[in-house]
């Protein structure tokens, strides 16, 4: 990857994760790890891969984006407000009453969100039956669909991963933010669902595993999910939970809890820091 769209993408993803902490810290309430995780892959398919227009968000072509992963809505909306869907100072009014900005994604009020999601599961089969209803239309737009690991756990996810194979549907990318923690301790602990790759591929998908953190696989993955003919493709990256932030990172604690104005201000200067 050239050196300048390197640098595009990392600023990106820089102001993902402030963005996100920003909402987090003034609504004292919401979902940091995971924001953090996905930060880079929604910078890379915001800045680099969906054909998406703020100017038009409607766009019946559009590229399609479903978080199923509901609850890391503040990393959607930083993400959102940086393309310039909405002003950033809201960013600020996450959660708070009167805002668009709710605890998980709003698709009739908030610009630039394809599916209201929040329980689990359900995300992943709305973006199948969006990949779908691509084919039948005879459309050219691609659905990307960003599940969990802990999520992955569920009943629906397999139910819809069969939908997708079955139907051929090449349209659709999933990607598991495997960062190996969930609200209740390990993904492993809980409820093993690994080996997410090889239970990809034995349900008919293509599957590519990458450092959900290096731009390079992130697009040497979703390069290939486009060579890729009838079949979708399950992207399993590697994240690490609260990336950026020292005392975040891999820590299950931080799943669902807001950083205190101190533990903020320390986030926001190692982001900077490390940029």
């Amino acid at each position: 990857m050239e050196t300048t769209k390197l640098e595009m993408l990392k600023e990106k993803a820089l102001n993902i994760r402030l963005g996100a902490l920003e909402g987090i810290h003034a609504a004292a309430s919401g979902h940091p790890g995971g924001s953090l995780a996905i930060a880079d892959i929604l910078a890379y398919l915001y800045f680099a891969e969906m054909n998406v227009n703020p100017a038009d968000p409607k766009n019946a072509d559009r590229d399609r984006l479903v978080l199923s992963k509901g609850h890391t809505a503040p990393a959607l909306y930083a993400a959102l407000a940086e393309k310039g869907y909405f002003d950033k100072e809201l960013l600020g009014t996450l959660r708070k009453f009167g805002s668009i900005l709710q605890g998980h994604p709003d698709m009739k009020h908030i610009p630039g969100v394809d599916m209201s999601t929040g329980s689990l599961g359900q995300g992943f089969s709305a973006a199948c039956g969006t990949a779908l209803a691509g084919k039948i239309d005879g459309k050219d737009y691609r659905v990307y669909a960003i599940l969990g690991d802990g999520e992955s756990e569920e009943g629906q996810i397999w139910e819809a991963a069969m939908f997708g194979a079955h139907y051929k549907l090449d349209n659709l990318v999933a990607i598991v933010d495997f960062n190996g923690l969930q609200i209740d301790g390990k993904v492993t602990e809980v409820m093993n669902p690994t080996p997410l790759d090889e239970k990809f591929a034995a349900f008919g998908w293509n599957v590519c595993v990458i450092d959900g953190h290096n731009f390079d696989e992130i697009e040497a993955a979703l390069a290939n999910a486009r060579e890729v003919k009838g079949k979708p493709t399950a992207i399993i990256a590697k994240c690490v939970k609260g990336k950026g932030v020292s005392y975040m990172e891999n820590q299950v604690s931080w799943h669902g809890s807001a950083p205190k104005d101190d533990q903020y201000e320390q986030a926001v200067a190692e982001l900077k820091a490390n940029a």
